[in-house]
């Protein structure tokens, strides 16, 4: 059996002997070298990995494209090399099968069946053609000239070609769903609200968090140079914030009250100004300030224009109830949630993507956050609305969020009424495997691990020991159980029109 293996099937060996020896009688000239080169030029898939690199350099569907190229050429390469070839070995063609001239030494020492190269080849075009046609049409020439090159050279017979390229297409087509394309985000949408004009922000009462990331000497003159009427009151190193952006908001004459700070000084703020029924203008303070991004204040120009023209809209905004300390003892607390919670790993993989983001983008940022949280971390069981599970990442945003996958970035729509429920869930056989395979694959948003549902309430309860709850990036220790709400329309808030905000595309 094993001998007929290595000599190949009668029908099909005699065809190979027939094909190559029409290739030993093509007369010797440049072709030779180029296809030497060529053959080459492929080693250890040094080719495609060079297309790819050219390829990245171009946003959009030409970088996915070799995202997607590489994927499908690392599948066949590994299926070929580590399947096939052990369970087809194949003697490689002879010297005396091809011209002196034509024939390269050393020959790899490998099955011939099926063809390494060839596959790789066929995988990388139509995994690149299947993201964009015509630059996988542009490849298949050179995909192509690299399978034959292998039987010009007598490194395969023609059949370990034909059935590397299979593979390689076939590899293709399975990987065509991972790194799936992300559909378009929904157009950003603002329902008008009535708040009063600021012109030069008179009536304007603006808390400013000195220990905001963003805080700097000159952070006071710019805001003053912008809006010169307005009462700036900052906030102290040891001030306790909430105190402070009341004095603030309640001081004679003010008609909005605006915030320079991070996500939790904003929030802080938005229940403030939901309280007393005063418009809100967000200004782009702080480490991270999801909020005026949103709200399409995310540059002092476009804070600056919503303020003086009036211009405003209304938001739904999140009401929490935390349970902490013990069982017999516990103490309520009350707040607004405008952005996100999470409970388990999510603020770690938040942490992680922030800090690669520069370096690698959005995309490969999420990935290597993503597979270093998971690969070390362990799931918290919890109980929500009802139902035990064991959990890597609790998510909870308010308002409904995109993509909608493990990464979520933008909110286009600012009063949907709903909370945007995020599960990735610890409960299945082999849960970090399946993880750690989903992330790899970029496929986590449609892995049975991962749970999107909408709802307006949310509970969660510790089924062990007490959770910690990030709400708007502030941690709170020890809870032992939480109730998510929304308040529809609860907060007005001063917003450019979106075909005039920054970053609203």
């Amino acid at each position: 059996m094993r001998s007929m293996l290595r000599k190949g099937p009668g029908l099909v060996a005699g065809l190979d002997r027939t094909l190559l020896k029409a290739v030993s009688r093509l007369p010797g000239g440049n072709h030779d070298l180029l296809f030497r080169r060529l053959s080459a030029a492929a080693n250890h898939g040094k080719l495609w990995f060079g297309v790819a690199g050219v390829l990245a350099l171009f946003p959009g569907k030409p970088r996915r494209a070799a995202v997607h190229g590489l994927i499908a050429q690392g599948v066949a390469s590994a299926v070929t090399n580590v399947v096939f070839k052990t369970l087809l070995p194949r003697a490689r063609p002879l010297p005396e099968h091809l011209p002196v001239f034509r024939f390269v030494n050393p020959q790899p020492t490998s099955s011939s069946m099926p063809s390494g190269h060839a596959a790789s080849a066929a995988a990388f075009a139509v995994g690149v053609g299947l993201v964009q046609p015509a630059i996988g049409a542009a490849l298949a020439p050179l995909a192509a000239g690299v399978a034959y090159s292998r039987v010009h050279t007598g490194a395969h017979w023609p059949s370990d070609v034909l059935f590397g390229s299979a593979i390689g297409a076939g590899a293709a087509m399975i990987t065509r769903k991972w790194w799936p394309v992300r559909p378009p985000f929904p157009a950003t949408s603002r329902t008008p609200a009535n708040a009063a004009p600021l012109p030069d922000g008179e009536g304007l009462g603006i808390a400013v968090n000195t220990l905001g990331g963003s805080y700097a000497p000159e952070t006071i003159k710019a805001l003053q140079d912008v809006f010169p009427l307005a009462h700036i009151h900052d906030i102290g190193e040891e001030a306790e914030v909430a105190a402070e952006i009341r004095a603030a908001a309640t001081r004679p004459g003010v008609a909005a009250l605006g915030v320079w700070g991070g996500d939790g000084t904003v929030g802080t703020a938005a229940a403030l100004a939901v309280e007393r029924s005063l418009p809100l203008l967000v200004l782009p303070g702080g480490t991270l300030n999801h909020f005026a991004r949103d709200a399409g204040t995310s540059t002092l120009k476009d804070a600056v224009e919503a303020a003086s023209t009036g211009e405003a809209a209304r938001a739904d905004v999140g009401h929490v109830l935390v349970e902490r300390g013990l069982a017999g003892s516990p103490e309520m607390l009350e707040r607004i949630m405008l952005n996100t919670a999470s409970i388990g790993l999510y603020p770690n993989l938040v942490r992680r993507r922030e800090h690669l983001q520069p370096a690698l983008g959005k995309p490969l940022a999420g990935v290597a956050a993503m597979f270093r949280t998971f690969a070390a971390g362990t799931p918290t069981t919890m109980i929500v609305n009802g139902v035990r599970h064991k959990l890597w990442i609790l998510y909870i945003g308010r308002g409904r969020y995109y993509p909608r996958d493990h990464a979520p970035l933008v909110r286009p729509v600012m009063d949907d009424g709903v909370l945007d429920l995020r599960m990735i869930t610890a409960d299945e056989s082999f849960a970090r495997l399946r993880l750690l395979w989903s992330v790899l694959t970029g496929t986590v948003a449609t892995s049975r691990i991962t749970h999107l549902s909408e709802s307006t309430s949310v509970t969660v309860e510790a089924a062990g020991s007490p959770m910690a709850l990030a709400v708007d990036g502030e941690a709170m220790p020890g809870v032992r159980r939480v109730e998510f709400s929304v308040l529809p329309g609860a907060l007005t808030y001063y917003s450019p029109k979106p075909e005039q905000a920054a970053g609203t595309d």
